[in-house]
Formats: C-alpha cells, sequence, structure tokens
C-alpha cells in the first residue's frame, strides 16, 4: 500500500528527481522505525552462484544504488544481494540532462545516465558503513567517459583493486550503451586482453588478502548468435566466474508507438523480456554447467524470472520491475522459485 502511494507520487515528477527523492528517502530510514515503510521478510531460498551462497536468488542490479548509499535500505527490502555501482576510478558527473525517460504504457524506461557517480574511494567508504546481514554486495564496475578505449582496461583495474577488500563479488560492465566506445570492448583481442587482465590481478589481489572474489562479466542484449558464442569461448579461456544477461538494448521493438522511443540510451522494461531471456539461453548453450549465468533485462514478475531461471540462469536481478512493482517483486519472485523448485 505503502509503495502504491508513494509511487503515484513520485510518477508525478521528472525520472531522475523521482529517482533521487526516493534514495534519499530509503537511506533516511533504514535502520530506523520507519524502514518497517518497507522492510519485509523474504522467504528463505539459498542459492549457490561463483561460489557464494546467496539468502535468495533476487538481486537489484547495478544502476539504482551507483554509490553505495542506500544498501542497508534495500537488504531490508530482502534482496538477496545488491549490485552497487557502476564505478568508476574518479567521480563524473554523466550525461546532460535529462536523461531519464519513463515509457508507462510499455512499462520501460529509457536512460542515458552515463556512469554518474561520485568515484570508487567514495564507493568504498559506504560499502565499509553499510549493515546488510546476508544480504551479498556485489560491485559493478566500468571505465571514466573521458579515458581513451585502448587505456580502459587500466581503469577496470584500478577499480577491482580499490573494491576487492569490500565486495562480495565484482562485475565488469562493458555493455552500457551511454559511454562511447565502451561496447567495442566486448569483442576479439580487447574482450581477451581485458578479460585475461582482470583474472591476473584477481590473483595478486587473492593472495594478499587471503579470500577469493569472484568476477562476472556483464553482456549487452544486442550481440549476435555468433557474437555471443565468441563472448562465451573467452569467459571459459579466461576462466571467469559467472556472466550476467543482459545490460539494456539499444533496440526499440515494442516501444516505437510512443513518443519517448526517440530518445537516445538504453532501454529496459517489459520490451527487453523475450530478448534478454533468449541471450540466457544462448549463453546456456554454449556454456552448460561450466559458468553460472544471472538474468537480467524486462523481469515484471515471478513468472518472467522463472523464465530467465528456465533457460539457464541460476539467479535474477531486477531494476525497472522493481520501479513500476516495488518491493513485493522480491517476494513475488521468491515464492515463484521455490514453488517450482518443490515441482
Amino acid at each position: 500500500m505503502f509503495y502504491c502511494l508513494a509511487q503515484k507520487v513520485l510518477f508525478q515528477t521528472q525520472p531522475e528527481l523521482a529517482h533521487n527523492l526516493a534514495m534519499t528517502g530509503i537511506r533516511w530510514t533504514a535502520n530506523t522505525p520507519l524502514d518497517r515503510l518497507y522492510r519485509q521478510d523474504v522467504a528463505s531460498a539459498p542459492v549457490e552462484f561463483m561460489g557464494i551462497q546467496f539468502p535468495n536468488p533476487v538481486g537489484l542490479a547495478a544502476g539504482m544504488d551507483k554509490d553505495g548509499e542506500a544498501i542497508n535500505g534495500f537488504a531490508a527490502m530482502g534482496f538477496g544481494h545488491v549490485e552497487v555501482g557502476t564505478v568508476t576510478p574518479r567521480p563524473q558527473p554523466g550525461n546532460e540532462k535529462p536523461r531519464s525517460f519513463r515509457l508507462k504504457p510499455a512499462r520501460a524506461i529509457i536512460n542515458r545516465m552515463g556512469f554518474n557517480n561520485k568515484g570508487v574511494d567514495n564507493l568504498v567508504a559506504n560499502i565499509k558503513a553499510a549493515n546488510p546481514g546476508n544480504c551479498v554486495i556485489g560491485v559493478n564496475i566500468g571505465k571514466n567517459k573521458d579515458t581513451p578505449l585502448e587505456q580502459g582496461k587500466e581503469d577496470y583495474l584500478f577499480c577491482m583493486e580499490r573494491v576487492y577488500e569490500v565486495a562480495g563479488y565484482i562485475t565488469v560492465n562493458i555493455s552500457s550503451p551511454n559511454t562511447p566506445g565502451l561496447r567495442s570492448l566486448q569483442y576479439g583481442e580487447m574482450l581477451d586482453d581485458l578479460l585475461s587482465s582482470l583474472k591476473a590481478k584477481q590473483a595478486e589481489l587473492a593472495e594478499q588478502h587471503g579470500k577469493y572474489v569472484p568476477v562476472a562479466l556483464k553482456v549487452a542484449p544486442d550481440l549476435s548468435d555468433e557474437e555471443i558464442a565468441a563472448v562465451c569461448d573467452s569467459l571459459l579461456r579466461n576462466r571467469f566466474d559467472g556472466v550476467i544477461a543482459t545490460n539494456t538494448t539499444l533496440s526499440r521493438e515494442g516501444v516505437e508507438d510512443l513518443p519517448e522511443h526517440s530518445e537516445a540510451g538504453g532501454l529496459s522494461g517489459v520490451p527487453l523480456r523475450e530478448r534478454a531471456t533468449e541471450v540466457v539461453r544462448k549463453l546456456h548453450q554454449n556454456l552448460g554447467d561450466r559458468l553460472p549465468i544471472l538474468g537480467c533485462g524486462g523481469i515484471d514478475s515471478g513468472a518472467d524470472a522463472m523464465e530467465k531461471i528456465k533457460a539457464g540462469a541460476k539467479m535474477v536481478q531486477i531494476y525497472t520491475g522493481f520501479i513500476y512493482n516495488g518491493p513485493a517483486l522480491i517476494k513475488s519472485i521468491t515464492d515463484a522459485y521455490l514453488s517450482q523448485k518443490k515441482q
């Protein structure tokens, strides 16, 4: 009930302002009596992914809490994990505003935020101050916009080194459509060079910190079957720990009749659902059980999440579906997951 009322108010404002107001509210109310407005008990549904035990299969996708400011609040909602970021080595403002657009009839969003964040050192401090209980914290890392593409690897290595001690796992984001040239890192020698360098750094940091923090790659939904196969080969060759599918899409299929469809940026929400599920299926066909998959994109119900899991994902993340449905979606997915396990 509270979320329905809050959504009606927030949806009367610009999307980015609504996001900032919601984040501020969650941050200020976390671990206070007011967190009962969104705190909920979610059934225990343990899932092992990349060698980590998660309390349930539902995570918050990167992009919602870029600076790790509201981790405690999201944990109180019952998320099994919260992926913060995308974070870059240096603070950056992101792209010009407006840069986020609701497509309410399609239950979708277009954004071109551009990795706006306060920098990796600020994020690390926020994670250290958080107390999320058994909710796992993942960290999504990227490169600064003004870092030349040929030097982009150094930004990822820098972020990995900074976040390693506080991260439950690390996600390498080379699939956002909103940083110029970033998606070219998904292909060929540039991908191999990046992944091999990150694995070498991971081994070095594991010895230094006395713990192994798994590393996943987040891929775009706009890859061809041949490109998906090539990414899978590189992931296996470089012994990556997992893959997340998918990021937002450049396609406007399903929203062509809406006035906002012409806005630049990545499309998320229900129109992405089928394509994201197909990418999960193609990844699983190439990877089998050799590498675990996390499904993300267009999940708007428990049934949508189960489609991802049936296609080969072991867990899921939500973002746009969470905006439209609120915390109740976490329980719906967990209940659907437990129901399917009983069958």
